[in-house]
């Protein structure tokens, strides 16, 4: 006889630890069903789904208790997110027959009943698209109705309420799902996946600040966007009136995004799908529109994209220069500058150590640092690209830099400040407060941090930003002058020649 499925009371906290082992528990259901790429278009949508269900009813009763059944009927039309008739979890989980077909119809009509609402030239939440692509939920063969159902059951074992599962925690296991498919993916995972620790760092560096604007142009799952709101929440400041705005190529992708911001209690958010390049989402007129806060992590060295078009960029975006074909990490550069505000704006961006030093991007980086925009180069231990072994750096940009940062760029080598276990590297509380107190401070650290002038950069070879050419190591050993090292050796062979002959002296004395 099977074992009979358990299920938790209803409103019974679940711990973080548990929420995580659920998790991962369900998605691998699917091993040999699917690729685990693959895992995150179904599991992520039935998370949202049971999650939306459940503090939908967690809601109704409340009205219910307020006011009866006819006042809750009322009430429920205004909640933030509404569910139609048979569109419930729980409506789909009493089907036994095409489940897949009746989970999609579902999807859909979620969909179409919350409507992203426009404010101030932008669409502001809905959940149009939330659940990503359908195709796969009604092809049998690779969803049979056995498996959905299984799922739909697992899930079901818990409730998922902000009474039995606050919103932080949510959030929290959410981005641990996150991680844990991007570990089983392998380096498929980079395209939504960013070590959370050097974020944590970036949102250290740029310091939100509530009722202010974040932009992440190729923004993923979201990550940067939930960890700068988790700042402001871990320092008791207000975070609800946080504009948060992220534009994400890959559809399901940019779908997980707008799960996880719901999922962590955001209500204020435009997450778009397109090509942030080719067609920019966020636009006032014939300009991008401004951030206070802008952080990324572009995608690397792509070669695919429209260099023709950027040449003639509409938006004014190839004010350094057009990059090479091979090559648009200064595209994506320069789209950030220019989406900075011009009297708080301040960016944090993830690279790749190249963009420091190569010889076909020059007269850009002179160009850039000319400009006065760059405040701070930070170079950071390797394997903290995700599934990649390249070294990374953060380059801080600021509009408006004051007093000593004027005319000046602050390098910090922080390569060392990295741990690294069980095959993960990541930065540990210890390092992202050594490297945020060398960003405050500004100023020499030997063997870690150097100021250097705009002038220096640019009267050196290529306009080069490379850690290694300002920021020199403390030496172990002493070294030597050819003049001290012959001194030495000489040195050294009168006392080899005054020990040989004592020795020789010695043995003469024991012969006698």
């Amino acid at each position: 006889m099977a074992e009979a499925k358990k299920y938790r009371i209803k409103d019974e906290p679940i711990s973080l630890d548990e929420m995580k082992q659920f998790l991962w528990g369900a998605a691998t259901r699917l091993r040999g069903q699917i690729d685990a790429a693959g895992y995150k278009e179904y599991i992520f949508p039935l998370l949202f789904f049971k999650r939306i269900s459940d503090v939908y009813d967690e809601q109704y009763a409340e009205f219910v208790c307020e006011g009866g059944e006819e006042y809750a009927g009322m009430q429920a039309q205004e909640l933030v997110i509404r569910i139609p008739d048979g569109a419930h979890w729980n409506d789909v989980r009493s089907v036994t027959e095409n489940v897949g077909q009746r989970l999609v119809e579902a999807f859909i009509a979620i969909e179409q009943a919350n409507p992203g609402v426009e404010v101030d030239g932008r669409v502001v939440g809905g959940l149009e698209g939330i659940f990503g692509p359908k195709d796969g939920w009604t092809n049998k063969a690779k969803m049979p109705d056995h498996i959905i159902t299984s799922l739909i059951e697992d899930f079901s074992r818990y409730d998922l309420s902000l009474a039995s599962c606050p919103a932080d925690e949510m959030g929290q296991a959410y981005e641990y799902l996150i991680g844990k498919f991007a570990d089983d993916a392998g380096n498929t995972a980079q395209e939504f996946y960013t070590n959370r620790t050097v974020v944590t760092l970036m949102a250290e560096i740029l310091q939100p600040q509530p009722g202010k604007s974040i932009y992440d142009p190729t923004c993923g799952s979201g990550g940067m966007l939930v960890k700068c709101l988790d700042y402001l929440r871990a320092k008791g400041l207000p975070w609800q009136g946080v504009k948060v705005f992220g534009q994400e190529i890959n559809a399901l992708t940019s779908s997980i995004a707008r799960m996880n911001l719901y999922l962590n209690g955001v209500e204020d958010f435009s997450i778009v799908c397109g090509d942030t390049l080719e067609r920019p989402a966020f636009v006032e007129g014939s300009q991008l529109r401004k951030f206070d806060v802008v952080l990324a992590n572009p995608p690397y060295s792509i070669k695919q994209w429209d260099r023709e078009a950027f040449m003639h960029d509409k938006w004014g975006r190839n004010f350094l220069g057009t990059p090479p074909q091979g090559r648009a990490d200064y595209a994506f550069f320069q789209h950030i500058l220019a989406s900075m505000d011009d009297q708080n704006g301040r960016c944090a961006i993830l690279f790749p150590h190249g963009i420091l030093f190569r010889k076909e991007e020059f007269e850009m980086r002179r160009k850039l640092v000319e400009s006065d925009l760059v405040e701070c180069v930070i170079g950071i231990g390797k394997n903290l690209f995700y599934n990649s072994p390249m070294e990374a750096c953060i380059i801080i940009c600021k509009k408006n830099k004051i007093g000593t940062k004027k005319g000046n760029v602050l390098f910090v080598d922080a390569r060392n400040e990295v741990t690294r276990k069980n095959a993960q590297s990541y930065l540990e509380d210890v390092h992202i407060k050594k490297i945020t107190q060398a960003y405050k401070e500004f100023k020499d650290v030997e063997g870690f941090a150097k100021v250097i002038s705009n002038e220096d950069i640019i009267s050196s070879n290529k306009s080069k930003l490379s850690l290694k050419r300002y920021v020199r190591p403390i030496a172990t050993t002493t070294e030597l002058s050819l003049k001290d090292s012959i001194a030495e050796w000489a040195n050294a062979s009168i006392e080899a020649r005054s020990a040989i002959k004592l020795l020789m002296s010695q043995i003469e004395q024991l012969c006698l």
